[in-house]
């Protein structure tokens, strides 16, 4: 399988950015890759190359064929002088390290390079700006003598001001740290009654709690027994009267009184009898 290192295409129209990608070269231009290296930037001055260097380096050392931009992108970032460097190191030119070492200064004067070319590149555009619209003029205030007393007459004041400001400042630790002495005082005797005051009150809550069942008790232990006279006097009481009442009114059921004879029954008998 051909493997190629080439872009693949991104952004808008007119403005094309690209990805360097590592494909097989019977995929599409944008379409499937097996690695992607870095990107490709050239609308900006310089053109702005980001890209992994030894993963560009382990794909060139393999076989794998750039195009001919991918190819100028390799040797401007240091891809090729690596693989120089390297073919010293396997000839016993160098060692790894001094290749390393000459790698590393290389890349370090390219990058210093590409930045005096970026401040340049802006020196120049902030030049033709001003060349297309100039520079703005600066306006000139011409103050009378009244304006220019006032003036004088308000930077006094303001040193004034600034002047005692810095005396409230000294004075006023002074007084902060009286304000707090008091407050901490005050807090001291707050806190000191508050110690003395629950030890006395505790000890008339016990005291009176101490007390008062004692005599709650005794009431309660003297109270059932006289009630339970009195309940059982009253039962033995009641039984023989309630007997006495119920006898009488059973008499008086049994014998009934005879009813008294009126005139009219006298007479009736008077008369039988003569």
């Amino acid at each position: 399988m051909a493997v190629k290192m080439r872009l693949s295409r991104k952004g808008r129209k007119k403005a094309p950015f690209y990805h360097i990608v590592v494909a097989d070269a019977r995929s599409p231009r944008d379409g499937k890759f097996i690695e992607k290296l870095g990107t490709y930037n050239p609308m900006t001055k310089p053109a702005t190359i980001e890209i992994d260097r030894n993963a560009a380096y382990d794909w060139l050392v393999k076989g794998a064929q750039p195009t001919d931009t991918v190819k100028a992108i390799l040797r401007f970032k240091g891809v090729y002088y690596k693989k120089h460097l390297m073919r010293g190191v396997n000839k016993g030119a160098m060692t790894t390290e001094q290749a390393d070492i000459l790698w590393q200064q290389w890349i370090d004067a390219k990058e210093n390079n590409i930045e005096s070319r970026r401040q340049q590149t802006k020196a120049e555009e902030e030049a033709f700006r001003v060349m297309v619209s100039g520079t703005a003029k600066q306006k000139v205030i011409v103050a009378d003598e009244e304006t220019k007393d006032a003036a004088h007459a308000f930077r006094a004041d303001s040193e004034k001001v600034a002047e005692v400001a810095e005396d409230v400042v000294v004075e006023a630790p002074a007084v902060v740290v009286e304000t707090v002495a008091e407050v901490q005082s005050s807090v001291e005797e707050v806190v000191a009654e508050v110690v003395e005051t629950p030890v006395e009150v505790v000890e008339e809550i016990v005291a009176e709690v101490m007390e008062t069942p004692a005599e709650e008790v005794a009431e309660v232990a003297e109270t059932p027994a006289e009630v339970v006279e009195e309940v059982v006097a009253e039962v033995a009481e009641t039984p023989s009267e309630v007997v006495a009442e119920v006898t009488e009114a059973v008499a008086e059921v049994e014998t009934p009184e005879a009813p008294e004879a009126t005139d009219e029954t006298k007479e009736d008998s008077s008369e039988k009898a003569e």
